[in-house]
C-alpha cells in the first residue's frame, strides 16, 4: 500500500467490504514499542445496528478494526468484514 498522510484520513468514511457503511474514522492506535499501527477506531454510523458488526468496541462504543483488515483507501477506507 502506498504512503498516506494521517491528516488525509481524519474524518474519512469507513465501509465494509460488503458495502456496509460502518462510520467515520475517529483515530488510529499504535504499538509504542514497535511503532506499528494497531487499530482504526471507528465512530459508528447512527443508522448502523452495531450488534451486526463483529469488531470489538472500546469504552465509548467505537469499533476497533485491526489495521491488517484495511483493503483500500480512496474515497472510503474499505475494511474486510
Amino acid at each position: 500500500m502506498s504512503e498516506i498522510l494521517a491528516e488525509n484520513l481524519s474524518g474519512k468514511a469507513v465501509m465494509g467490504s460488503d458495502g456496509t457503511e460502518l462510520g467515520m474514522l475517529y483515530n488510529i492506535t499504535m504499538d509504542l514499542k514497535t511503532g506499528e499501527l494497531a487499530d482504526l477506531l471507528i465512530e459508528p454510523d447512527e443508522q448502523l445496528d452495531s450488534t451486526s458488526v463483529a469488531f470489538d468496541s472500546d469504552e465509548q462504543g467505537r469499533f476497533q478494526v485491526p489495521v491488517q483488515r484495511v483493503q483500500a483507501v480512496k474515497d472510503y477506507i474499505v475494511v474486510q468484514r
